[in-house]
């Protein structure tokens, strides 16, 4: 039986998360399932609702899982883009300190 430890893997996304960019996005969360993980949102310029979807997609697939899927240091680009297309991503955020 494997321990149960707090290393989180980091999926940085990418500055342009568009329609090409939506598969490659649930390559890489699939590649990583099975542990926890934080999506760095720090570096997105812009994110269309494909990728959103793959990213809520993700979250509940994790919850599903019992795992930690945490989305740290959204751009203000990532954060109006989600709240413009009526998805609320608060509950995934990391609790800054």
């Amino acid at each position: 039986m494997m321990s149960k430890t707090n290393t989180a893997k980091t999926l940085p996304l990418a500055p342009v998360l568009d329609l090409n960019a939506a598969s490659e996005l649930h390559e890489k969360l699939m590649g990583l399932r099975g542990s926890d993980i934080v999506i760095d949102a720090s570096k997105v310029e812009r994110v269309g609702a494909l990728c959103v979807q793959v990213l809520m997609a993700g979250a509940k697939s994790w919850q599903a899982d019992n795992l930690s899927f945490v989305i740290s240091q959204a751009s203000d680009a990532f954060s109006k883009t989600t709240q413009l297309i009526g998805v609320n991503v608060d509950h995934l955020m990391a609790k800054e300190n």
